[in-house]
C-alpha cells in the first residue's frame, strides 16, 4: 500500500461560465500537478466544492479523474459527512475500483462528542472497502478530535491509516506524533505550517498551494522530509504571500484566483461561496507578476 508520504493536493472542481464542470480544464490541471511532482492528488475534499456538487457529478469526477491520471499517481477520494449512514452508502455506492483510500472529514454541524466522533469512525471503518484517512478540521466541522480520540481509532482499526491535522494546535500534533501506532501516518493540513509540522515528525502534507505550484511545494516538502530546512525555507518564504491570499477570504477562491490568472479555469465557484474580492485579487496579479 502506498504510504502516503509527500505531497498530496487537493484538487479544486473547475466550473465553466455556466458553472458546470469543467472536464477540460481538470485535465489539464490534473497533468499540471502530476508533471510538477507531486506525490498523489485528492479529488472531492473541500476544496473540491463538494458541499455544492451533486452525487451524480461526484461520481462522474472519481470516474473522469482516475481515467484522467491513467495510473501515474494515486487517488484518494473525499468521502464524509455529518450522516454516519449516509458516509456510509456513499462508501459502498462510489466506484472506488483503482482508488487507494478514502479521506474522511469528521461530522461538522451537529458537533458529536468525542465518542459520537469515535463511533462514527467506527461505523465508517467497519463498513469501508477502502483504507481510511481521517480529517480533522475543527475550522470547518466546529468540533476537534482530539489527540486521545485519533490515537484510540489508529489502535482500534487497522484500516484508519492516518489522518490529515488542520487543527493548528501545534501541541496537539506532536501528541498524537509521540504517541500514534508506527504504521499510522501524520500529514498537515495547513501549507502555511507544513515546514515546521514536518520539522516535528508529520509525513507530508495534504495541500491547496500545490494546485497552483505543484513544483515549488513538492519541492519544499521533499527538502523538509530530507532535513535540508535551510532549502525548504527558501521556498517557503517566497511562498508566504501566497498561503496568506489562498486563505484570506475563502478556500477555494483564492487558489481559484491563481489558477484563472496563470490561465488553467474560469475564476468561477457556486453560491455560496464568491470569488476573491478585487482587492485581494490584484494582490494575487501582483505576486504573479501580471
Amino acid at each position: 500500500m502506498f504510504d502516503f508520504k509527500g505531497t498530496g493536493v487537493a484538487i479544486i472542481t473547475p466550473f465553466d461560465k455556466n458553472k458546470l464542470v469543467d472536464y477540460k480544464a481538470l485535465k489539464n490541471l490534473i497533468n499540471y500537478i502530476i508533471e510538477g511532482g507531486v506525490d498523489y492528488i485528492v479529488t472531492l475534499g473541500t476544496t473540491g466544492e463538494t458541499p455544492v456538487l451533486s452525487k451524480d457529478e461526484k461520481i462522474e469526477i472519481i470516474n473522469f479523474t482516475k481515467e484522467a491520471i491513467n495510473g501515474r499517481i494515486p487517488l484518494v477520494v473525499g468521502i464524509g459527512g455529518n450522516n454516519t449512514a449516509e458516509v456510509v452508502n456513499d462508501l459502498l455506492t462510489y466506484p472506488l475500483d483503482g482508488v487507494s483510500a478514502i479521506l474522511s472529514a469528521s461530522p461538522n454541524y451537529n458537533k458529536p462528542s468525542q465518542e459520537g466522533i469515535y463511533q462514527h469512525y467506527k461505523e465508517i471503518a467497519l463498513k469501508s472497502p477502502k483504507p481510511i484517512i481521517l480529517y480533522n478540521v475543527p475550522g470547518r466541522t466546529c468540533r476537534n478530535i482530539t489527540a486521545s480520540t485519533i490515537i484510540r481509532l489508529a489502535n482500534d482499526f487497522e484500516n484508519i491509516i492516518g489522518i490529515k491535522e488542520a487543527s493548528g494546535d501545534m501541541l496537539q500534533c506532536m501528541e498524537i506524533i509521540k504517541k500514534k501506532p508506527s504504521r499510522f501516518f501524520v500529514v498537515s493540513g495547513d501549507d502555511a505550517l507544513a515546514l515546521p509540522q514536518i520539522a516535528c515528525g508529520m509525513q507530508g502534507v495534504i495541500s491547496v498551494a500545490a494546485n497552483a505550484f505543484p513544483y515549488e511545494f513538492s519541492q519544499l516538502v521533499k527538502l523538509c522530509l530530507n532535513y535540508d530546512y535551510e532549502a525548504a525555507r527558501k521556498i517557503n518564504d517566497n511562498l508566504i504571500p501566497a498561503y496568506q491570499y489562498l486563505f484570506e477570504e475563502n478556500n477555494p477562491a483564492g487558489v481559484k484566483s491563481f489558477l484563472y490568472e496563470m490561465g488553467f479555469i474560469e475564476n468561477e465557484l457556486r453560491l455560496p461561496l464568491v470569488a476573491l474580492s478585487e482587492d485581494v485579487h490584484q494582490s494575487v496579479k501582483k505576486y504573479l507578476g501580471k
